[in-house]
């Protein structure tokens, strides 16, 4: 699906790929509203040519599956997102794991969350870090 810029009322308002059976929009009159809406074209790219799916498969996950919550794919490409948001430092990822747009941009089906955290925090971040950096030395 390609990205649809209309002008209904005269808002204009951007319409970006599904999240499930979810619209995601971009209008400029006012509600949610979010400095990073920059990442959703960057989502759009990474769907159309699967840039951070072929780079999360660089890794080997040895965790045991019964216990995941959160897939290689989508840790890295939280970091990516966040990265090109302007969030570069791991820290910052506490504050970012009740952000409803970074979870919709990482594929989570209730980016609201329902007073779940949907995005990872620091810890999870900081053991993904540590991991690369073991399986980098080998």
């Amino acid at each position: 699906m390609n990205t649809v810029c209309t002008n209904n009322n005269n808002i204009l308002q951007l319409t970006f790929q599904p999240l499930g059976k979810k619209k995601v929009e971009a209008k400029f009159d006012g509600g949610r509203i979010t400095s990073d809406a920059g990442t959703l074209l960057l989502r759009e790219i990474d769907r159309k040519y699967g840039i951070l799916r072929s780079f999360s498969q660089c890794f080997t996950d040895h965790r045991d599956p019964r216990y995941i919550d959160h897939t290689v794919e989508k840790l890295v490409s939280q970091r990516v997102y966040a990265i090109s948001a302007g969030y570069e430092d791991v820290n910052d990822h506490d504050r970012l794991r009740n952000d409803s747009l970074l979870a919709t941009i990482c594929g989570k089906e209730d980016p609201e969350g329902n007073g779940v955290d949907y995005v990872f925090g620091i810890a999870r971040n900081n053991r993904l870090l540590h991991r690369l950096q073991k399986e980098r030395k080998r």
